[in-house]
Parts: structure tokens; sequence; C-alpha cells
């Protein structure tokens, strides 16, 4: 059978790749430093030969690897996307194995995983007693994909404004439909990181202020603007037993769930623009509505001591659930009711355009309008109806788009439970675990003998690092890479 060749421009693929392992390279200079400073000389050395072997593999790419020619289009956004987060995450695990604190490659793919993608589940039982540059490198690699890695490179990088630029940042940003905030690309995204940049340098000086020390501000600062959820501390942040970082992360998570145009508009006095927009009402609507559930389900339980308490712990859980940060402040045994909420909440999550994972208050709301107006034309069939959002109307297509993006969400969802449940995994551990990494919430499980991840089977790990890196890139950036039509020539 004859089958046309791939117009792919794969050699500019490989070349970017290598840019961007140097980057990389860059990033792991910094828990370097930092274990050199806590006088961590074996952990700076094992840094310092992942940093040699990442730089050295990306410099002899971009210098061996030359492209008949420079363009990228949509295809080539699409591939190397994909693959760039599993090149970060393969390279990014080296610190891990390097230092010896996993034993093994699949643990170090699925921390590393857990940490681009901002998940925030882990595979160690124990991380107060990891390196300090280990851990920061933990939560730097949250940082760096809570943005987004090729988002950072768009804005380090300007060339890719005539090189494929628009199809790069489409394949990564999520959301339905995607907000150019300046003319090019490269300034785009140099606007969106120079706000999550700020947020960063607040959320670290405002945590220091408090309880916690300066690593332990920035580590967590780095999780939870990307609303990761890696913590230095066993108990998360309720080691800490301080209403002041709570609040602190609170607002943080919750900020990190609000689309970053958004809050680019307000760093830019455009407050009229964020007061209209309607997806940020329904994620104020719904943390108070969750929260106002969920206080009232601890409090008749007796699980708090106080009213206060209930308040803040409900809307602490709520916001680190909806955000898919991922921290929590105490153990609760949790009513099923409550549970229940907070399994929608990973669902739906944040705002699309954020840090946040899962389907997006976006989708959801142009989910509910479509059928709205499917129930009207049952009624009335001649009746010509359209999706609005914030006054605009949403394309057919992309309602089409946004159906197809559930249907495929609920049929991995249920692929993924059913094969974790082979390894004789209960039915709904399997589900929770398998929505977790999909949302990229990151909730830990009482699984096996040990209650931690660490006691999965090989390939539940690795279906979940899957899982984990087609939910952070939404689905389609991933899996048009399976269909036959995307290797074959146009």
């Amino acid at each position: 059978m004859y089958i046309r060749k791939s117009n792919i421009n794969t050699l500019m693929v490989i070349r970017v790749i290598g840019w961007l392992l140097m980057i990389e390279a860059m990033f792991m200079t910094v828990p370097m430093c930092v274990s050199l400073y806590y006088n961590e000389y074996g952990c700076a050395e094992k840094f310092f030969y992942a940093i040699l072997i990442t730089l050295s593999l990306g410099g002899l790419t971009t210098k061996f690897v030359r492209p008949d020619r420079m363009d990228m289009h949509r295809k080539e956004g699409f591939l190397l996307t994909s693959l760039i987060w599993v090149v970060f995450s393969l390279f990014g695990m080296l610190p891990f194995i390097f230092s010896g604190v996993v034993d093994n490659v699949t643990d170090a793919f699925y921390e590393t995983m857990a940490g681009f993608t901002t998940t925030g589940s882990t595979v160690f039982t124990d991380v107060e007693n990891l390196p300090k540059g280990i851990l920061l490198w933990r939560s730097l690699m949250q940082w760096i994909g809570g943005m987004g890695i090729i988002l950072f490179t768009l804005a380090v990088m300007p060339m890719f404004n005539k090189s494929g630029g628009v199809q790069l940042f489409n394949a990564e940003v999520t959301g339905i439909t995607h907000d150019k905030l300046r003319p090019r690309v490269s300034q785009t995204a140099l606007g969106l990181w120079g706000v999550y940049i700020g947020l960063t340098i607040i959320m670290a000086l405002l945590l220091f202020m408090g309880p916690m020390n300066m690593f332990d501000s920035i580590c967590h600062t780095l999780s939870c603007v990307s609303t990761g959820g890696f913590s230095t501390k066993n108990t998360s942040i309720g080691y800490w037993d301080s209403r002041y970082v709570d609040s602190v992360v609170i607002a943080f998570m919750f900020l990190g769930g609000v689309n970053f145009s958004i809050l680019y508009n307000l760093a830019h006095g455009k407050f009229k623009q964020a007061y209209k927009n309607e997806v940020l009402k329904w994620y104020v609507l719904i943390c108070l509505l969750g929260t106002v559930i969920c206080f009232a389900d601890l409090y008749f339980r007796g699980e708090n001591r106080n009213v206060l308490d209930c308040a803040i712990d409900s809307l602490f859980h709520i916001t680190a659930t909806i955000s898919t940060t991922g921290y929590s402040v105490e153990n609760y045994s949790w009513g099923q009711f409550s549970l229940m909420i907070l399994i929608i909440l990973m669902i739906s999550c944040a705002c699309a355009g954020s840090t946040s994972g899962g389907l997006k208050i976006d989708r959801m709301v142009v989910l509910f309008k479509n059928v709205k107006n499917e129930f009207s034309k049952a009624i009335h069939p001649n009746l010509v109806t359209t999706v609005r959002m914030n006054g605009k109307v949403v394309p057919y297509a992309h309602v089409q788009r946004t159906v197809a993006f559930l249907v495929i969400f609920t049929l991995i969802l249920v692929a993924s439970t059913t094969i974790i449940t082979m390894f004789d995994i209960k039915v709904f551990d399997s589900f929770f675990m398998s929505l977790s990494a999909l949302c990229n919430v990151g909730y830990g499980f009482e699984i096996g003998d040990s209650g931690t991840l660490e006691s999965l089977p090989i390939t539940v790990k690795w279906l979940l690092s899957f899982d984990m890196l087609i939910g952070r890139l939404e689905l389609f950036t991933v899996l048009i890479l399976f269909t036959k039509g995307f290797w074959i020539k146009n």
C-alpha cells in the first residue's frame, strides 16, 4: 500500500529541542548552587553531571542538526510541544537518579512528570529528608511547567515570531480560544511571564514575612503560583499551623486558577474587563458555594473546633482542589457528600489560560449553554440559537470541539480506570487516581501496604504519567500524534 510521506519539518523540531535542553540545563544550575550553599556537595556534584549531559546533548544537537528550512506549522507545533514535555522529564529526572533519592527510572520519571505537569503527586514518603537542592528542583519544575515550557521559549526567543510561534502558542496554552494580548506572540508570552514572575516575587515576600524561612518560602511559592502542590514538609502547609500562611496560600492558589490574560489586564489597570468576565464570575461563585457546602459538612460532623477553623479549612481545600494545587492543611475524614463536591471540582477546575488542569470552567459553561439551547430547539425546532460568552458568539466549531473534548476525556478516564483495576486495585481508588492525574490535581491515595504511590505497580505509574501529560496539554495536542492523518503529507 502506498503511503504518502510526511511533510513535517522534523529536523527543525529536533534543533529546537536542542535549544530547549540548554535552557533546561540553565534552570538546573539554580538547585546546584543551592546545594553548594547548604554544603550538600554530593548533591551539587550530581546536578553538575546532569547539567553537563543535558547541556552537551543540547549543544551538539543545535550544532550538527541543520534543517533545510526554518519554518514550522501546526503539525510541528503539536509534535514539538508533546515531545519537549517528555524530553524535559527524561533529562529532568537525572538529578533524582544520580543523587540516589530514587532507585529506579519509573519513579524518577513519574516524579519529574508530576513536577512539570504541576500534578504534584509524589513517590516520596518522607520529603523532609531530601537534600535542599532536590527539594528546590521539584518546586522549580512545577514553576517552569505552570506557565509552560514552550511559552517561556517564546518569551526568550523572539525568533519564533516568524517560525511557528502561533502554532506553538496554541498547542500548549490551555482553553477553547487563546487571547493574543500583544501583536506578536513573543510579546504576549513575555507579558504573561511578567505577570507570573510578579506574582512569584510578591508571594515569596509575603510568606517570608510569616513563620517560613526563605528556602521554604521560595519552594512553596514556586509550587503554589504554578498550582503544583509540591511541599518541603510531609504534612504540607499544615506543618506551620498558621492562619497567616493559610491566607496567603489561599489567595495565590485562587490567582493561579485565574486566566492570566485577566491578571495581565488587571496589572495594566483594565479592571472593567475583569469585572465583566463571565468565567471569572463563575469561578468566584463556585469557590464560595463549594466552601459553604464543605463548611456545613465539616461543622455539623464536628471535624473542627470552631466556626472560624471550619470556614478557613473549607475555603483552603476548595481552593486547593478547584485550582488543582492539591495542598492540605490537615487530614480530614471528609464526608461522602463533601468528597463528591471535591471530585466535581477536580473535573471542572478553574479558568482556561491559568496554570490549573481539568476540563476548565470555560468549557463547562459552554457545554451547559449548549445543552440549554438543545432543550429550546427540542421545543422549537426552527429556533436559531447561539452560545455566547462575555457577550460574544462562540463559533459552532469551538462548541463541537468542546463536546469532543468532553467525550475523549470521559473515554480516557474510563479506560485508565479499567486498566488500573486489572492490578487488583479498588474501583474507586483507580477512578480517583486516574481523575487526579488527568486533571493534574495530585491528591494522594491509600494504596497498598505503604499507603503511598510508591507501592503502585510499574505499569500503573507509567499509565498515570501519560495521563498527567495529556491532561496538562489538554488531550488533542498529544493524542493527535497517534492518528494516521498527522503523519502523512497533505
